[in-house]
Formats: structure tokens, sequence, C-alpha cells
């Protein structure tokens, strides 16, 4: 059996600083060598610090006369929602209640639920925060990787649903069924680094950016004003980019079956379980790109839409085009793009443009 593993998704192409602590594969400019035409050599000295959370490199990166306290401040963030969801710490409150199968959550950990549940009807059960059983029974959680039984499989399917929850939102108090854990991890990375740009605004930072683990969130443009120029990882080759998209004031999350996945007896196997078979999704999609200015909500849709395959979740976003984009790329290499981004993303093959009227 062979495993391997990429969490590096998506890639901030306009630090070279940020680059280097990320892996990733290639740095376009830096912002701080870039100034307004006609300018003088002025531009502001980044603060940024990196630091290993939610089982991935993050680095958070801001500028502005508070940077120092805004990236300190966001750090500690990191650590404690990291502390506060894990699924590998016995402690942390997402255990506490596998463990229990009941509790009273924290503030922070009910928004979670409420938008783990928003999205679970919304996507129709693409997006299941119930998911964990069928991850332990592949190996995913332990990387003690193997493929279940057809009769375990079957079993561990009875617990999958979010429907089988009982969720007091007014009491923040939840209740899970029989067998069932739950694993906020599909959308924690998101909702922190939405937090991350709430804590920025509070500090007057003027432009940052956080990668969590690849999942990027930009606030503002960069320090000359110009655009962010975000690179997405090519699916097919793990340290080569796909396209570069040209943005700011959002998040840019990234899905794909080749972050996690192991091989055994000729076969590959990723880490995308499509809640309705307890397998790994086959929809035909090796990637999908989330822009919206809402992480919470494009972390949860990277995965739904990769479990939908393109035409359902070309269909999705023609429902919601008002809350996100996405760059979708099929298994025969067709790439895909939304028209709210269409003419802001710059790929090297063709690009076919999903249109909001058909």
């Amino acid at each position: 059996m062979k495993w391997k593993g990429n969490r590096w998704i998506a890639a901030v192409l306009a630090c070279g600083m940020l680059l280097a602590g990320c892996g990733s594969p290639q740095s376009v400019e830096d912002p701080a060598e870039q100034t307004p035409s006609g300018s003088a050599a002025t531009a502001e000295e980044p603060v940024s610090r990196e630091i290993f959370a939610m089982d991935t490199y993050m680095t958070v990166t801001a500028y502005g006369e508070q940077a120092q306290e805004a990236v300190d401040t966001a750090v500690s963030e990191i650590e404690r929602l990291d502390a506060l969801l894990s699924i590998g710490e016995a402690d942390s409150e997402i255990s506490v209640l596998n463990a229990s199968g009941t509790a009273q959550l924290s503030a922070d950990t009910g928004v979670l639920i409420d938008r783990a549940l928003e999205l679970y009807q919304d996507t129709d059960g693409a997006f299941d925060l119930t998911i964990l059983p069928l991850m332990e029974a592949w190996g995913f959680t332990d990387e003690a990787y193997r493929v279940p039984s057809e009769e375990e499989r079957k079993t561990v399917l009875q617990y999958i649903g979010a429907d089988q929850l009982t969720w007091d939102a007014e009491s923040r108090t939840i209740t899970l069924g029989e067998g069932q854990k739950i694993d906020l991890g599909g959308i924690a990375k998101g909702y922190t680094s939405s937090r991350i740009m709430d804590i920025f605004e509070q500090y007057d930072v003027t432009s940052g950016m956080v990668s969590l683990g690849g999942n990027v969130h930009l606030l503002g443009g960069k320090p000359d004003g110009t655009a962010w120029r975000v690179g997405i990882q090519d699916p097919e080759n793990t340290t080569g980019i796909l396209g570069v998209l040209e943005t700011g004031d959002c998040a840019v999350i990234t899905s794909g079956g080749y972050e996690r996945y192991f091989e055994q007896d000729g076969k590959t196997y990723h880490h995308i379980i499509d809640p309705a078979t307890g397998k790994p999704s086959d929809s035909g999609i090796s990637s999908v790109t989330i822009v919206s200015d809402d992480g919470t909500l494009a972390d949860g849709l990277s995965t739904a839409l990769f479990v939908m395959g393109v035409e359902k979740a070309s269909d999705y976003w023609r429902q919601h085009a008002d809350t996100f984009d996405a760059v979708m790329v099929s298994e025969d290499g067709t790439v895909y793009a939304t028209e709210g981004i269409a003419d802001s993303f710059s790929c090297e093959q063709d690009v076919t443009v999903i249109e909001k009227d058909r």
C-alpha cells in the first residue's frame, strides 16, 4: 500500500516570502517590491508569522501600522479554534461531544454547527458533518489506510446523515444519533480565515492575507493597490500551477483528490468521501476551487461541489451565483470557470465558461 498527501492547494503568487514558507510551486512577484507607477519605492514591509495548526502549516501576513498586533492576535485565534475543534485532541469540544454523544457547545462551535447544517440541507447532503465514521473506516483519520469491506461500509453508512442528529440552536445543545460522530474540519479553516479577516479589520490592517494549508483568504488588494494573484494548483502536477486568479477581499479555497490518497492493489483511493455511497467520490472531478467573500461557505462548497460533479455543481452555482464563483477541473483535464471570475482567471489551457443562462 502506498500513501501520498499534499495539502498545499492554492498559492498566493504575490508574496515570495509566503511561498517560501508554504512550499508552493513558484512566485510571480513580491508586493513589497511593487510600487504604483511614478511613485517612490516606499511600500510597507509585511509582518508575517508561520504556525502549524489544524494539521497543516499556516502563514499570516499583514501590512499596516498595527500589523504586528494583528498577526499576533490572529495566531492566538488560530490556536484557540484548533484546540476547540480538533478531532485529534481528546479534550477538544468536538472530541468530547463525539465520546459522550451530547453536549452544550460554545458560541464558535455553535455557529459552525449552524453553518454545517445549512450546507447539508442546501447541497442535498453533499456536505455532511457526520462523515467522520466513514473517514475512520477508510483510515484517513489515523493514516492506517485500508479499503473497508462492503459489509462494514454499509454498516457505517447507517450512521451518516445530519438529519439523524438533534440540534437546539438557541441553547446550543446537540445530541448525536446512534453511532454518529461529527467533524467540522470541512469548514473550520474557512471559518478561521474569516475570523482572521475580522481581526485584521479591527487592527486597521490595510492589506493582508492568510494561507491555511493552502486555503487562501485576502484582505483588500496588494499594498501597491493592484489585485492579488492567486495560483490554483494543477491537479495533475502537484508542483505546478493550473492558472492564476487576480482578485482581492475574498477566500480562494480548493479541494482535490490529490491532497490525500492511498493506493491499494493498483487502485487509488482519495479522501473526499461521498456521503451517499460511503466511497471516495467518483463524480468525474479532480479539483474544485471556490471563490467567495465568505470563507466558511467557500470551504464547505469546495467539498460539496467536488461530490456533485460538474453538471450538478454548475446548476448549483446558477442558483447561488451571487454568493460564490468556481473553477473546476474534470478528470479528463477540462477546465471550467464560472462567468463571474472568467475574465480574471488566466490559464494556458482552454477554459469552458459556465454561464448563468445556458
